[in-house]
């Protein structure tokens, strides 16, 4: 089943315990951030007081004692979206009470991770995160009977090696 609007947003709203997420693209083409990349790469920093919807998901769901976690696998050189990512994204999710950790493959042998992002609820929901090459979302797909223990697998070889996004030094 593919999840957009309210159908996707609930699950931020409604997982009991934690959330983890997995992202393995040097690149997504979000529409929203367009403007704010371009920015990025002209030199500019997040304005004062930068603020995004994200930030609010996520400090209510710590307010509740959810926990959210993501791991982002890199490899060097970092893409311009993941530097953008870092700069203007992930500063602010850790601020917020995201525990982002980082993976990096450049001088490593994968770990056994899947070929797509996804997204692990409570240890027993699954939604896989569809892209094309170029970054661009094709589908938000809830996974009916999903193979639980191997996302857990995955889950667990990606935050084995990674380290806190705070303590990540590229090169």
């Amino acid at each position: 089943m593919l999840l957009e609007g309210e159908a996707w947003s609930r699950y931020f709203r409604d997982f009991r315990k934690a959330a983890f997420r997995l992202e393995l693209h040097p690149i997504y083409a979000m529409p929203g951030e367009a403007d704010e990349i371009r920015r990025f790469l002209a030199g500019e920093k997040p304005p004062e007081g930068y603020h995004y919807g994200w930030l609010d998901t996520v400090a209510a769901a710590q307010a509740a004692g959810k926990t959210m976690r993501r791991v982002r696998v890199v490899r060097q050189p970092l893409s311009d979206y993941i530097r953008y990512e870092f700069e203007w994204g992930f500063i602010y999710n850790v601020a917020a009470g995201e525990d982002i950790r980082v993976l990096d493959l450049t001088h490593r042998a994968d770990p056994g991770l899947p070929d797509h992002d996804f997204w692990l609820f409570d240890e027993s929901v699954v939604v896989r995160m569809l892209y094309r090459p170029d970054g661009t979302q094709i589908a938000r797909e809830l996974a009916e009977a999903p193979d639980v223990g191997a996302y857990l697998r995955y889950r667990d070889a990606a935050l084995r090696d990674a380290v806190p996004f705070r303590g990540y030094r590229p090169g």
